[in-house]
């Protein structure tokens, strides 16, 4: 008897375990978490913040930095998200413009490289890592085609690339626009808008991702795509045949970025986020992608990444320029390349 009334203590007791964990787990607050991230930094980051914090549930909603820029702006009035981790901050300066960030300088905010910070006091976006605008280049299906690897930017326009190139919409892709806006203010206006006519010549299809074009050279779809250094260092790394090329006028970039949205229900838990996106911690699991972070002393060799990234980026990049004249410059494209890009799905 003793012993079936020990079972029946321990079965109870057990339930018990379960009701507990099951109210504890409704318990948590949920982060609604909007982010132009890769897929696969996803579940690394979120497993991470969450084992410091497991009051707290991230859930992603994940779209290309065009799309999320304009949801975020049409939610304007009701906002939908709690807090942005990972979005250029390019965008993230135009929602500043438009009233839609909370400002908040995160604990250890003061430890970040100075040109990951926003200026203001307090900041309302703080930057986590650099990616730039690279050429990948197909070597098999180049030298099966005899193509030559290009060199700059300026190689791109050859005739011998015509139809073997492709590269993001500035309007959908983060990477499009970094490549674009770097092109206008490297070359200046005039020469940038001639240089793209030129380009668009040998254009096959303006992908709506930034990391498409890399994925599709890899896979052999065309020789070469305008897109992103890491991707392109991730895809090779899996035995894909390419080059990773940094053209030597040097190359347009962005920082990813984190930001609470004004009007989030879930300040605190987006304050503990914010803080948690500052730290050592988390910039080595960004450093798992991207060469270039936030936080000084974090870098560690990335397989088959361009070993002289942070000395091509763009001494003269002007984020502030960027973002306000982000319209124009996507209206100006639109109208001239837009016919070239492929469906939305």
């Amino acid at each position: 008897m003793l012993r079936h009334s020990h079972a029946v203590a321990l079965t109870v007791s057990a339930a018990f375990t379960v009701i507990a964990a099951s109210l504890s787990a409704s318990a948590a607050t949920r982060l609604t978490v909007y982010t132009a991230l890769e897929n696969e930094q996803l579940e690394p980051y979120k497993k991470a913040f969450e084992a410091d914090n497991p009051g707290i549930e991230v859930r992603w909603v994940r779209d290309s930095t065009g799309v999320i820029t304009a949801r975020l702006l049409a939610e304007k009035d009701n906002p939908q998200a709690d807090i942005i981790w990972g979005v250029a901050a390019s965008s993230l300066m135009i929602l500043d413009q438009g009233g839609l960030l909370e400002p908040y300088a995160p604990a250890g905010y003061d430890k970040l490289k100075a040109g990951f910070k926003d200026q203001k006091a307090p900041p309302t976006w703080v930057g986590m890592d650099a990616w730039l605008g690279a050429i990948c280049y197909n070597t098999a299906e180049a030298a099966r085609e005899k193509m030559p690897a290009p060199a700059t930017w300026a190689d791109l326009v050859k005739p011998v690339y015509k139809g073997k190139l492709v590269m993001p919409n500035p309007a959908s892709s983060g990477t499009g626009y970094l490549t674009v806006s770097g092109w206008l203010q490297q070359m200046g206006e005039e020469a940038g808008w001639k240089y793209m006519d030129a380009l668009n010549e040998n254009i096959a299809v303006y992908t709506h991702s930034g990391s498409k074009p890399c994925r599709m050279a890899a896979q052999g779809e065309y020789t070469l795509g305008i897109s992103i250094e890491y991707t392109g260092a991730s895809l090779k790394t899996k035995g894909a045949p390419l080059e990773i090329i940094l053209p030597k006028e040097g190359s347009g970039w962005e920082m990813e970025a984190t930001a609470i949205v004004k009007g989030t229900k879930n300040l605190d838990a987006a304050r503990k986020l914010a803080d948690w996106a500052v730290t050592k911690k988390a910039n080595e699991a960004y450093n798992a992608f991207y060469a270039v972070t936030a936080y000084p002393g974090v870098k560690r060799d990335i397989p088959n990444y361009p070993p002289n990234a942070e000395e091509q980026m763009m001494k003269s990049y002007d984020f502030t320029w960027a973002a306000a004249n982000r319209d124009r410059i996507l209206a100006e494209w639109s109208k001239r390349y837009n016919a070239k890009s492929e469906p939305k799905t």
